[in-house]
């Protein structure tokens, strides 16, 4: 069994390999994280290191970027608040993924008025903007960086969900589900134990989009007040301190969003990908 996944994953390796941007994408996000990591080693100085003297300051030696309108180096805080946003992105994923492939696989699996049910509930669900209710929920919370985590899971969930279901309803029919139940295997033991792992492969790629998704959202949340606060750096928020200087300095605003940019785009290209190299229509 060991052998057989470690088979799959050298092709689903050697697919995605064949897909240039999907590589470069996935070692951007590579590095992104590492540096998220590592930001108090690469950081040369501290996010909250504040210099009068040199507020809105123009890049230099000693800052590369520049200096925002506290005095603060923006490519320290740029780094540290790598930190912030893409925690929120993978965080509120692993959220939504866990609800969703739990709703889906029990919704999938028994159907009937189950299904039914869960599907209606989700139709309601998705009645409302995503970020609406992201929003709805991170004010009811209190802004802070983990209530928008919490906020931005729960929103993206019905997505989840959906496919999940969708791959259940493919696979509950297979001849190895039909042998544990002949062997009086339990419904949670099937759905755990053959189910989900067999039908998780199209969330994959869900995942990898909805950590960007995530992230583009989670800066949405901080650029209005209802993510990171002050004095801690994120994307979003760097956005936001920005802009009452925008018009005379508007790399201040630039650089967070050019970074915002690299790590969602990045994400979506590995998303393409990582499709791709999962479709057997596709192999050759």
């Amino acid at each position: 069994m060991k052998n057989k996944k470690r088979s799959r994953l050298l092709e689903i390796w050697h697919q995605l390999k064949k897909n240039k941007l999907a590589v470069v994408a996935l070692i951007v996000l590579v590095l992104l994280f590492l540096v998220a990591v590592a930001a108090p080693l690469l950081a040369p100085y501290l996010y909250s290191t504040q210099n009068a003297k040199l507020s809105n300051a123009g890049p230099s030696a000693e800052h590369l970027l520049g200096n925002d309108k506290l005095g603060r180096d923006i490519l320290s805080r740029l780094i540290y608040g790598s930190r912030q946003s893409l925690s929120m992105g993978v965080a509120a994923v692993a959220i939504a993924a866990t609800l969703g492939i739990a709703l889906g696989a029990v919704s999938g699996y028994f159907g009937g008025w189950v299904d039914g049910l869960s599907m209606r509930l989700l139709d309601i669900y998705q009645a409302i903007p995503m970020f609406l209710l992201c929003v709805a929920l991170a004010a009811i919370m209190g802004p802070s960086l983990t209530n928008a985590i919490i906020a931005l899971g729960i929103g993206t969930v019905p997505g989840f969900a959906r496919i999940m279901r969708a791959s259940v309803l493919t696979v509950r029919e297979k001849e190895f589900v039909e042998a544990a139940r002949a062997i009086n295997a339990g419904n949670g033991r099937i759905i755990m134990k053959h189910i989900v792992p067999n039908a998780i492969g199209p969330l994959i790629v869900q995942i990898t989009m909805g950590v960007g998704s995530c992230i583009l959202a989670g800066s949405a949340l901080s650029f209005i007040g209802l993510g990171v606060q002050p004095p801690i750096p994120e994307w979003g928020a760097l956005i936001s301190d920005a802009r009452s200087v925008m018009r005379e300095h508007p790399t201040h605003a630039l650089y967070p969003g050019i970074c915002v940019m690299i790590s969602v785009l990045a994400c979506n290209l590995l998303g393409d990908g990582l499709r791709d190299a999962l479709d057997p229509r596709l192999k050759n």
